[in-house]
């Protein structure tokens, strides 16, 4: 048993890229589907879309980095 008990190190990096990945989707698919449509989003939602954005992008960014690069060579 490792460090971090017994993580599946693989299928952690695999979820969290594809979580932060859909969560970029749907931020940017939203965004998208408003402007498309002429519609005028709220500030608040607007705010939201774009967090979303930005965090999908740093998770997909820094899940594969962390689960797959860092926490494997702490053990």
């Amino acid at each position: 048993m490792g460090r971090y008990g017994d993580l599946n190190y693989q299928r952690l990096t695999k979820a969290g890229f594809l979580l932060s990945i859909t969560l970029f989707a749907v931020g940017a698919g939203a965004e998208l589907a408003a402007a498309a449509m002429h519609v005028t989003l709220p500030a608040w939602e607007n705010a939201l879309f774009v967090d979303m954005e930005i965090l999908g992008t740093l998770g997909a960014l820094l899940s594969p980095l962390v689960f797959g690069v860092i926490l494997p060579l702490t053990e």
